[in-house]
């Protein structure tokens, strides 16, 4: 539950391992994509019409906030998909619906579901504020504000009194963690224009974050560049301004990635979490962000900067594709079975080796991700140091796991300076 005065933290979900990742390392609430009509519909798994109940169910058990993301471009023939979908949200009890369309807009108010207004608004001032709080309750503010502007429009909307639907104050929500791009809050069209894979369907192919050379279609002169990777940003991390984004009248603070694996959110939303419950009880300093930073570089990034929020220059990019995270997961096999009264755990080797001293990751629907360090193992009934692939091994686990999970070693990456 979201303590009076904190930030609440939104935690993305892509699939259940994802959700149950946020739920059991401390998120206030979660945003997640139905189907096609959301952002990530290309990138993550997406839940299906018969997962909401369980979503719901799940996050209400820990008093978590629920949002539905449904914030495409939206066409005619989308339109009874979209009533369908807020209507089943609101048979589930979903908290609020995640919208930039008007008909989403409309469609959700007509049945009296809470609205947030999604960063593809690009709400950049007050007025804009004021003229969204007639239908929503909390704005998600344009990426590309400085942290300055931001709290310029959160001091207008508390001495205004602006208020939305529901007659409380209107609430501030930023991204505060993740991946951003190029466009302008997302819109592109670079992908539709090189694939036919419209970025603002949902279905961005990330054409940008390739390798790219710029040359003079005059000249044929080929422009010296510092960096070739000239569309891919590095991702946003405010972990060590935290305070003053706190100061700044923000009420939500949102992480991307709901097409990251569960790790990834659990690890982000661990980290964040503890910021922010530090910042709440006055113990936030540069020693607890240093460690923080050091966590928040074992999982996926394309390296991190501050985005707009403290006015340098537009853009930091990144050196290179793909992840620069410290650490990576090579997959060992698939849980066999729990024994709870012992709290031992049976797994099946399926590929490479484990070790008495590794440190392992189990993910699952119900499990989310799990990570610890093996201490002891019995190897086909033996206590051994080693197994392989095609061995059976059972060790003591503080958490159930189930035939569906996965298992994983974490090993060092090695990372390009």
């Amino acid at each position: 539950m979201t303590t009076t005065g904190k930030i609440e933290l939104m935690a993305p979900a892509g699939n259940f391992e994802s959700l149950q990742a946020a739920i059991d390392n401390g998120a206030d609430s979660v945003y997640f994509g139905v189907e096609q009509l959301n952002m990530r519909a290309r990138a993550s798994i997406n839940f299906t019409l018969d997962d909401l109940q369980e979503i719901s169910d799940r996050c209400k058990a820990k008093n978590i906030r629920t949002y539905l993301t449904l914030n495409t471009i939206i066409y005619d023939h989308d339109l009874s998909i979209v009533k369908t979908l807020i209507q089943r949200a609101k048979e589930a009890d979903i908290t609020a619906v995640i919208a930039m369309d008007q008909a989403v807009i409309a469609s959700a108010r007509a049945i009296g579901m809470e609205v947030h207004i999604s960063t593809q608004i690009n709400i950049t001032n007050i007025e804009t504020a004021k003229f969204y709080a007639m239908f929503a309750d909390t704005i998600v503010l344009s990426r590309e504000l400085s942290l300055r502007q931001v709290k310029k429009i959160t001091e207008q909307i508390e001495k205004e009194d602006v208020r939305g639907p529901a007659g409380k104050l209107l609430e501030v929500e930023i991204f505060g963690h993740g991946a951003l791009c190029m466009a302008v809050s997302g819109k592109c069209y670079m992908s539709l224009h090189s694939h036919n894979s419209s970025a603002n369907r949902g279905a961005c192919k990330q054409n940008c974050r390739k390798k790219y050379t710029v040359i003079d279609q005059e000249t044929g002169f080929e422009m010296e560049l510092d960096n070739e990777y000239i569309m891919s940003p590095k991702d946003l991390c405010t972990i060590d301004f935290l305070d003053e984004i706190a100061d700044a009248g923000i009420k939500v603070l949102k992480i991307e990635g709901r097409g990251r694996a569960p790790e990834y959110v659990a690890n982000v939303i661990k980290c964040y979490r503890e910021a922010i419950d530090n910042i709440s009880e006055g113990t936030y300093n540069k020693e607890k962000v240093i460690g923080w930073m050091k966590e928040l570089e074992k999982v996926y990034n394309r390296g991190f900067w501050s985005g707009y929020y403290l006015g340098q220059k537009l853009g930091e990019w990144s050196k290179g594709s793909g992840s620069h995270a410290t650490q990576k997961k090579v997959y060992l096999g698939k849980g066999m079975h729990y024994f709870p009264k012992s709290k031992i755990g049976e797994f099946k080797i399926e590929a490479y080796d484990i070790t008495v001293g590794d440190t392992i990751l189990v993910t699952g629907p119900t499990t989310g991700a799990k990570e610890m360090q093996v201490t002891e193992m019995f190897v086909n009934d033996k206590k051994d140091n080693k197994a392989q692939k095609g061995d059976s091994v059972t060790m003591p686990l503080e958490f159930r796991i189930r035939p569906s999970d996965k298992l994983y070693k974490i090993v060092q990456s090695k990372v390009e300076a």
